[in-house]
């Protein structure tokens, strides 16, 4: 089963550069952190600001899940929180 993602929320975390949002393996919440390098490979132009960097993410939503879905897969099943980074891209 593929991870859903039906809470579109998602949240900027300045001190650590990266973009925090959610997916769900049926009832269980995995927490996914996307640093703003990989943002960058997906959108070489996104600026450095949170709106901006926000609007970017939110641009490349359905590749960034897919992504998401894929390294959570691969990953060791215990894990419930991951960090994207460029190479994921």
């Amino acid at each position: 089963m593929k991870l859903s993602f039906p809470n579109p929320s998602r949240s900027f975390d300045e001190t650590k550069s990266r973009v925090c949002f959610w997916g769900y393996d049926s009832t269980i919440e995995v927490s996914f952190f996307m640093e703003r390098d990989a943002l960058k490979r997906l959108c070489p132009d996104v600026s450095n600001v949170e709106e901006g960097i926000l609007q970017a993410f939110d641009s490349k939503r359905q590749n960034i899940y897919d992504v998401a879905d894929k390294v959570y897969r691969k990953s060791d099943k215990g894990a419930f929180s991951f960090i994207l980074v460029a190479n994921d891209f």
